[in-house]
């Protein structure tokens, strides 16, 4: 009786506020609308993009008691106002204007401090569509950076928080036919600062402030990434006519398939809304299809809106697999819902891919109680090669124009699988349709990192909605394969030592809130709560934290000698992380830094500020990576016993030792397959102007580390290693191991030179079994520093590799010398 009452008296008070905001003798009013979720069904877009047609204005001015509070307190206020674009971020309006200058260049980055404390408005004016009856026009705001209320025709519909997801109003019943929208962005700093933090968490620069903000973590200063609490409408702002009967949820889900035969079975859920109380005349379409094939097409008569329908004994199928495995397939899936004349209510039309995955993986890895870790993709092991990838840029509405070439390099490297890290927001469309494409594998973390977050309802429930919304819109992606709670939050209690007796698995979120929404929106993916993972048995050994009994590592470290048994004689089956500082080129740090600052030292090895700020240091005075740079210095001492003060040798230096580290590292983990199950090293591709150790700078700019990882990570790949380094292979002297990573057998002929005498020191025949590994011989150590070189045949090309067999230090003249040969 009350939930029918209520429904009565809905439409008369929603008349009456729309009677009164409609009145312009009235002040501004304030009525939120409740979100509603986005629907994966057939509809028509209106773009309110910044176009030919229409333009964005933006306000600004500081977020102070005089700050205004509603559309009507902004038209009188003192507030600078300048064309937008839209999508954008307010930092690219300020310098398209002239009111910053680029803050890419030098540390002027820092100038940008002083606009954290503003506020922001965006204002357009729009025609309200032409729609059939029945239709709902909704309000679709894909991406706004971060806390902000919405104003459409004088009423508040809507406050968003969350920079992360998508966003949806049903705003037909607001519609004039001229419409007033109205975005006001808060201070990100200011609304920080409302919050009380607990005492739990890593604390240093401006990472404590960001933990109850829903934006990406970095924005608040990181190592890779500088200080940049930026604020805009970062992603597609836009209307979406929805038919009065649409697709609500449509997931696709592999049961089970047979690789031998080429069988699968499958089955997908859907559920409809509709205005029709009259549904058993309707049926549903269900069609798989690929190039032209049409794989499975049946009608069924429906007598729900709800329901899920069995595919079993699929034929002739093509499965997906990841790169080296086979053909990444896609299919058409496609259930169109048709009234008794057969015309179409609404449809859902997807790319799937037919394939199981799932992270085999055990809770320790002790040397009395070794561990698993490994992705098993259509009953296949599978070894990991791949990367991190961190933001694309700072300013996030640029990230779509990096999107293709960034995944274009993962392609040419032959990742086979790519880590979206914590610190980042979750990627575009494009982003995923590229990977599933091309056959790269995701492992997506939740968007948070390197601390604890708030544990309260409250918090919990922001989470629970973000996750919902991320996991609906990504979840129909064959190349997500993992779930990930966070970045280093585990571990992050154990930094400096200052909170190892907490025991992560208490956490709130990573392991209540976010594996339950997994189960019940993505189930047939795996979840880690965090990476590294600290389960209850690795903190019960001690009753501490303790990273080097989790089977899954990253290694940082000292940083110091890449061969160093931090590296080598450490027990990880996975390592998610691992890198090495390399310096850009000339040509990028000239257009980095001013002229005067592109030599970097003073005063001995002193560096100059602008190299400092591309460290990254947060702000002028912060400590944390303040001494950054100085990894590259090491770095090159420890190699090369010399340090250049010529800037051009020392940039040669450094990319030939962060090379040389990158390709062992890399090595060293494929010729213990399947000892140890998969590496993806940090990072591809810089999301700013900075020096770290990516192997791609921000303009695109390959290191030499890119040339090296490339070689090393072919399907069929010959390495030398170190003796007693290499599992399975006891003999004495440099094993040389062939690596064969796709499912055929494979055969060849390998060749081992010196460099100096083109002498041949090895040569065979070899064949490896599919998805298998041979130790094809042994080298005896040369007795002086030598580089070899690696030929050998694999399926019709002729590919190449080297080792350097040397004691420290190496001459950095000889490397020198011997580059033009590795080229």
């Amino acid at each position: 009786m009350i939930r029918t009452f209520q429904s009565i008296l809905a439409p008369f008070f929603f008349s009456c506020i729309l009677l009164i905001s409609c009145n312009p003798g009235k002040p501004d009013q304030d009525f939120a609308l409740s979100e509603v979720p986005n629907k994966p069904s057939s509809k028509e877009l209106i773009s309110l993009n910044s176009g030919s047609e229409a333009s964005w204005t933006l306000h600004y001015g500081v977020q102070d008691e005089k700050a205004p509070q509603s559309p009507r307190e902004l038209k009188r206020s003192a507030f600078s106002k300048i064309a937008a674009i839209v999508p954008g971020n307010v930092e690219i309006d300020l310098q398209e204007a002239g009111i910053i200058d680029d803050p890419m260049l030098g540390d002027n980055v820092y100038n940008l401090r002083q606009y954290e404390t503003y506020q922001w408005w965006y204002e357009r004016s729009f025609d309200k569509p032409d729609v059939p009856s029945g239709h709902r026009i909704e309000l679709c705001l894909e991406g706004i950076d971060c806390i902000a209320d919405v104003w459409l025709n004088d009423v508040k519909i809507a406050r968003v928080e969350n920079m992360f997801v998508e966003h949806h109003f049903d705003i037909t019943d607001l519609l004039k036919e001229q419409n007033q929208l109205y975005i006001c962005i808060h201070s990100t700093v200011l609304e920080a600062r409302k919050y009380v933090r607990n005492n739990f968490g890593v604390r240093y620069d401006g990472l404590a402030e960001a933990v109850s903000i829903r934006k990406a973590p970095h924005m608040f200063g990181w190592d890779i990434m500088p200080r940049l609490v930026s604020a805009g409408l970062w992603r597609d702002v836009k209307l979406e006519i929805i038919p009065p009967t649409h697709w609500e949820s449509v997931y696709w889900v592999t049961k089970e398939v047979d690789v031998d035969k080429g069988r699968a079975s499958v089955y997908v859920d859907w559920e409809f809304a509709t205005d029709r109380l009259n549904i058993d005349d309707l049926s549903i379409e269900i069609r798989l299809e690929r190039e032209g094939r049409v794989a499975f097409e049946k009608s069924v008569k429906i007598y729900t809106t709800v329901s899920r329908e069995r595919i079993d004994g699929l034929q002739n199928i093509d499965l997906w697999w990841p790169r080296g495995m086979g053909n990444p397939a896609l299919y058409n899936a496609s259930l169109t819902l048709r009234d008794a004349n057969g015309d179409v209510l609404c449809e859902n039309r997807q790319q799937i891919g037919i394939r199981t995955a799932e992270l085999v993986r055990s809770e320790v890895n002790t040397p009395d109680l070794p561990g698993e870790f490994v992705f098993v993709v259509n009953g296949e092991k599978v070894f990991i090669k791949g990367t991190n990838w961190v933001a694309l840029d700072a300013l996030h509405s640029r990230d779509i124009q990096h999107v293709e070439a960034a995944v274009d390099m993962l392609a040419d490297l032959n990742c086979n699988m790519v880590r979206l890290w914590g610190g980042n927001v979750y990627e575009s469309d494009a982003f995923y349709e590229l990977c599933d494409r091309r056959g790269i594998m995701v492992w997506q973390d939740f968007t948070m990192g390197c601390t604890t977050y708030p544990q309260d309802a409250v918090f919990s429930e922001k989470v629970r909605k973000e996750a919902r919304k991320a996991i609906l819109r990504l979840r129909t992606h064959p190349s997500i394969v993992l779930w990930a709670g966070n970045n280093e939050n585990d571990v992050s209690l154990n930094w400096s030592g200052d909170q190892s007796h907490l025991d992560p698995n208490t956490d709130v979120i990573s392991r209540q809130v976010l594996p339950q929404a997994v189960r019940e929106y993505d189930p047939k993916t795996a979840y880690l709560p965090s990476s590294p993972f600290i389960s209850s048995e690795v903190f019960s050994l001690s009753n501490r934290i303790n990273p080097e009994a989790s089977p899954e590592m990253h290694l940082w470290g000292p940083r110091g000698y890449f061969k160093a048994p931090f590296y080598t004689a450490n027990r990880a089956k996975f390592v998610s992380e691992i890198g090495y500082h390399g310096c850009p080129s000339r040509e990028s740090l000239e257009k980095m830094m001013e002229p005067e600052f592109v030599y970097p030292w003073k005063d001995g090895f002193q560096w100059n500020r602008q190299w400092q700020a591309k460290a990254v240091m947060s702000h002028p005075h912060a400590e944390t990576s303040r001494e950054r740079n100085n990894l590259m210095i090491k770095q090159v001492d420890v190699l090369f016993g010399e340090l250049p003060t010529d800037l051009d040798t020392f940039i040669t230096a450094s990319q030939a030792v962060q090379a040389e580290a990158m390709k062992y590292f890399v090595e060293f983990w494929r010729m213990n397959k399947f000892d140890r199950n998969g590496i993806l090293w940090w990072n591809l591709r810089d999301g700013w102007p900075v020096i770290s150790d990516a192997i791609v700078d921000y303009y695109g700019n390959k290191k030499l580390a890119y040339e090296y990882i490339r070689k090393v990570q072919k399907d069929v790949c010959v390495m030398i290693g170190d003796e007693g380094l290499v599992e399975d292979a006891p003999g004495a002297g440099h094993p040389i191991v062939v690596v064969n990573d796709t499912r055929e057998d494979v055969e060849g002929r390998l060749t081992v030179r010196d460099a100096d005498t083109k002498r041949v020191v090895y040569s065979s025949v070899y064949k490896v079994g599919k998805n298998g590994k041979l130790v094809a011989g042994y080298l005896p150590d040369p007795g002086k520093n030598t580089l070899w070189l690696i030929e050998w045949e694999s399926r019709g090309e002729l590919l190449n590799n080297h080792y350097l067999a040397f004691e420290l230090p190496l001459s950095l003249e000889q490397y020198m010398q011997w580059q033009s040969l590795l080229n």
